[in-house]
């Protein structure tokens, strides 16, 4: 059973960075992309960004873009995502997930693409 743990959240300033990383375990081959989503209290979980690993080719929701970097080391099975020019409105818990299913690149923006979930790391940025 594939097992996603989130860990490098915390409190942060506004304009600050953070890195998140997603260790994943008990794969018996690799899936088709991995996705960073995250939840805001009182809001749906939302699309944040993801990596296929055909190709390797990246999607950032808008939010986003150009402030946050997806990436991962193969070698340790971890997923990452850098944080940087974080805002207020970032403060949310972020979820690494696995998707299982080929889809075309936007296919990844839903949360129905994913199949493996992690427990969620709190990110707090102060004005």
């Amino acid at each position: 059973q594939v097992q996603l743990v989130e860990s490098g959240g915390g409190l942060v300033q506004a304009g600050g960075s953070l890195r998140l990383s997603c260790a994943v375990s008990g794969r018996t081959r690799r899936s088709y992309a991995m996705g960073w989503f995250r939840q805001a209290p009182g809001k749906e979980r939302e699309f944040v960004a993801a990596i296929r690993w055909s190709g390797g080719s990246t999607y950032y929701a808008d939010s986003v873009k150009g402030r946050f970097t997806i990436s991962s080391d193969n070698a340790k099975n971890t997923l990452y995502l850098q944080m940087s020019s974080l805002k207020p409105e970032d403060t949310a818990v972020y979820y690494c997930a696995d998707a299982w299913t080929n889809y075309s690149g936007r296919g990844y923006y839903t949360r129905d693409a994913y199949d493996s979930w992690g427990q969620g790391t709190q990110v707090t940025v102060s004005s």
